[in-house]
């Protein structure tokens, strides 16, 4: 039991670790992913407002020049003049001026092979149209509105971007300038501050706008270390990943711009996820402090409850053995009124068990016959002495009050447990299987079981234990009375059962193995003592006196001679008995009486403490004498 309560205490705390555990892994990557998948819209929401920003400014941009393209097509099917459509672009220019922005820099273009130019602007003589990087790309476009890569604009000086369309004509273009200082103010304007940068690319690789100014212009697709994210952003109109850069890692975030540009936000992660790996540690934390507590309080629960169960288990065991202690002291009062069958309840109390054991009975079955063996003669109580030891034939008087002692066991127990058999066995255990058995003449199974059985064994321990006119029978005769009388005092089966033990008892050990006649060894330097001894003990045929004057003569005596017990005198010359008694437990475990004409107190305590079994003063009081060697004899 203790082994399983262990067992149970340890897996059960494996399996809450483990339901902990599983309990923190799974709440702490689940928050993980929610918070990571909340970061990741949160980045690209940031990043698609950013988007959002910068297609609105170059869309209107198309739109102003795409109208713009539309009256001159108009204009050129109606065969207006160069100055009229000059004066158009001049028109349009000074209107989105104050509509657009100020990077504004005008409409123009060529038209009919004239350049014409909203600002005003005149260009120099070697100024070729064919071969400015806006007219080039318009022609390429094939009358798609385009935006073109940054160049250096002669006529402002600055870096710009043009947004150039081919008209139906497809030779004359139209165009208007993006000053790059928009765009820069608007990733400024999106600019993440510590937590790393944001830029807009080509796609060529090219950076245009970084909130790094260290960074613009920078051909990305050449750089070793940039090489690969450049290429993950130019293979997706949108994209988010994590990638390591100089050992770090960075959350990419990317959106395509129009055909040709991309705006990037790179995002340091360790920043990025600092709020969330810090609620996350605060989460784990705190769940590692309640599983310490649940832990804690289990633990401290369990070991409570361990304690409460012990007490109890001890409790139990305590009042166990005090009714155990209750039943022996029962069973010494009937073995001290009956001298010659000392022993006799424990034996068939030994002998029932074994047999309700091979019968199948269970642990606490086989308990219950082991009490009831013990318990089955304790109506002997109430019968005479002198009958039960006497020596003789009982006559039939006597005889009847013997039978008496059944009903009185069974009032006795039936007050005293609260399972009635035990009381059952005690009056029904000298019952015939064949009806012909007292005190009730109940026959076969009316008898209850449990007295079937220790009428076997009390019938069993009678034939093999030695008696004050005989010495116990041989096994095979007991063995025939057994077969006799089965079927007629014997239940059957039960007799088949003592049978087959009979016969694996090939030693002939179930059967009383002491002597009844006990020696008894006097020591005392005063003759007249023992001699007192001798007359007061002369009518108990199972006692044989031996004696000795001193302690040496009785040392070399208990060297050749088997006691068994020994009545010590405590005053004698030389050795007296407290030295005696050391010197004869050295060697033998024999009991122990002092006799004494000393009662002082410190003496008895003496005494006691030496493992002296009892003390006799002196002078010798006959009954008080006697009781205290048969006790001593019959413990």
């Amino acid at each position: 039991m203790k082994n399983w309560n262990k067992k149970t205490y340890i897996f059960t705390l494996i399996i809450i670790i483990f339901g902990l555990i599983s309990m923190m892994l799974y709440n702490h990557l689940t928050f993980y992913y929610n918070m990571s998948a909340k970061m990741q819209n949160m980045g690209m929401g940031y990043l698609n407002q950013l988007t959002k920003t910068l297609e609105e400014n170059i869309s209107q941009n198309i739109n102003t020049l795409n109208t713009t393209a539309i009256t001159l097509e108009y204009m050129m099917e109606k065969n207006a003049s160069k100055e009229e459509m000059e004066e158009y672009l001049i028109y349009e220019t000074n209107k989105y001026l104050s509509e657009i922005n100020d990077t504004f820099s005008g409409i123009y273009g060529s038209i009919n092979d004239f350049y014409l130019d909203g600002s005003g602007w005149t260009p120099n003589a070697d100024y070729v149209l064919q071969t400015c990087e806006w007219y080039t790309a318009a022609k390429e476009a094939n009358g798609k509105t385009i935006l073109v890569s940054p160049y250096l604009n002669v006529k402002t000086n600055s870096q710009v971007m043009s947004i150039s369309q081919l008209l139906s004509d497809n030779v004359s273009v139209i165009s208007m300038d993006i000053s790059l200082d928009k765009i820069q103010h608007i990733v400024n304007e999106g600019n993440v501050n510590t937590l790393g940068h944001v830029y807009v690319m080509e796609q060529n690789g090219r950076v245009i706008s970084h909130s790094d100014t260290y960074e613009r212009y920078k051909s990305y697709l050449s750089d070793k270390q940039l090489k690969n994210i450049t290429e993950k952003i130019l293979n997706n109109d949108t994209t988010y990943f994590t990638e390591e850069i100089s050992n770090k890692d960075w959350q990419i975030f990317s959106n395509r711009i129009m055909d040709n540009l991309y705006i990037v936000m790179a995002i340091d992660k360790d920043l990025f996820f600092k709020d969330v790996n810090d609620t996350l540690f605060r989460n784990l934390l705190l769940c590692v402090i309640i599983s310490a507590l649940i832990l804690f309080f289990y633990i401290y629960t369990f070991k409570r409850v361990r304690h409460s169960i012990a007490l109890e288990r001890d409790t139990a065991q305590k009042l166990e053995q005090t009714n155990m202690n209750m039943i022996h002291a029962l069973v010494r009062t009937i073995d001290a009124k009956d001298r010659y069958t000392n022993g006799h309840s424990i034996r068939v109390a030994e002998y029932a068990t074994k047999i309700a054991e091979k019968m199948g009975k269970t642990p606490e079955e086989q308990k219950l016959i082991y009490y009831a063996g013990l318990l089955h003669d304790v109506g002997k109580i109430r019968v005479p002495e002198d009958i039960i030891n006497k020596p003789g034939k009982l006559s039939n008087e006597e005889f009847e009050q013997i039978k008496i002692h059944p009903v009185t066991g069974y009032h006795i127990l039936k007050d005293i447990y609260e399972d009635k058999m035990l009381a059952l066995a005690a009056k029904f255990h000298h019952e015939r299987y064949d009806g012909n058995g007292y005190p009730s003449g109940l026959s076969g199974e009316n008898i209850p079981e449990i007295a079937r059985i220790i009428g076997v064994a009390d019938s069993y321990d009678a034939m093999a234990s030695n008696r004050s006119y005989r010495s116990s029978l041989p096994q095979e005769k007991v063995r025939n009375e057994i077969k006799n009388g089965r079927g007629t005092q014997f239940d059957p089966e039960i007799a088949d059962v003592m049978l087959q033990m009979i016969d694996e008892d090939i030693n002939y050990e179930l059967k009383e193995n002491t002597s009844l006649c006990k020696t008894i060894l006097v020591i005392d330097d005063d003759p007249m003592n023992i001699k007192i001894t001798e007359l007061i003990m002369q009518n108990e045929p199972m006692c044989k006196i031996v004696s000795a004057t001193s302690g040496k003569e009785a040392l070399k005596l208990l060297d050749n001679l088997s006691v068994d017990l020994i009545l010590l005198d405590v005053e004698m010359p030389g050795m007296n008995g407290f030295e005696t008694l050391s010197h004869i437990r050295k060697k033998h475990s024999t009991p122990v009486a002092f006799l004494t004409g000393n009662k002082d107190i410190q003496t008895i305590q003496k005494a006691t403490k030496l493992g002296v079994d009892d003390y006799i003063s002196k002078p010798f009081i006959p009954l008080t004498l006697k009781e205290t060697i048969h006790s001593i004899l019959n413990a």
